[in-house]
């Protein structure tokens, strides 16, 4: 399904129809089937909402890339569908997106979870940024430029969120483990799991087993 937010289609898949309602924001090239079995697993509780960010996907080619615009195109998207507090679930640049959905909009969302998100380049880990800057000078994508300078979010910035959150990473993870603690530890209705031996997008991509892990949070009262 196709909709227009902010002069752009953004393409999104809908599942279930529970009462409450969960957004699911993939990474950085991918696209919202990466989550189909999350979703199937969510659908008998909650309405399901996994959406393309725009470039990605079927949704509208654009050859820039910020954060902030691809932030405020759920926000808009949430508004436009009227989705009453949705739970969001961003995975990687997806959950970059949800803490910046949550500091610029406050009431919006009930409770966020993040997995292998970072605040700012330098909390990616050494060798994977040097290989970004490899892959950009051989190939000058927008994607790659977009990790390599963004995102710039503050500690200030976390503290005024107040919504339950829970933050995720792998054990092996592309983001220091020293940078995810200290999202944990600016963020102040949150808490933190580091996954024993996985790795960035392990436990994520087509895997039902990050249900069991998130399920627990999400039916919290």
């Amino acid at each position: 399904m196709h909709t227009e937010v902010n002069g752009i289609n953004i393409n999104y898949e809908k599942m279930g129809h529970g009462e409450r309602s969960i957004v699911l924001l993939h990474g950085n090239g991918e696209d919202h089937t990466m989550f189909y079995e999350l979703s199937q697993l969510l659908a008998p509780d909650f309405t399901v909402y996994a959406l393309d960010s725009r470039g990605h996907g079927q949704s509208s080619f654009v050859d820039h890339f910020t954060y902030d615009e691809m932030a405020e195109d759920v926000v808009s998207f949430i508004k436009k569908k009227k989705i009453k507090q949705p739970i969001i679930y961003g995975f990687s640049d997806g959950g970059i997106l949800g803490l910046l959905i949550a500091i610029r909009h406050p009431g919006l969302i009930s409770k966020l979870i993040t997995s292998g998100a970072n605040l700012k380049p330098t909390g990616l880990k050494n060798w994977f940024l040097r290989q970004c800057e490899l892959d950009y000078e051989a190939n000058g994508s927008p994607l790659i430029e977009l990790m390599l300078n963004y995102p710039n979010i503050s500690h200030e910035e976390l503290h005024t969120i107040h919504i339950p959150t829970l933050i995720l990473a792998g054990e092996d993870d592309l983001v220091k483990e020293a940078h995810t603690e200290s999202i944990h530890r600016n963020i102040t209705n949150s808490r933190m799991i580091i996954l024993e031996g996985e790795g960035h997008d392990t436990y994520v991509i087509h895997n039902p087993k990050l249900y069991d892990i998130i399920a627990p949070f999400l039916f919290e009262e």
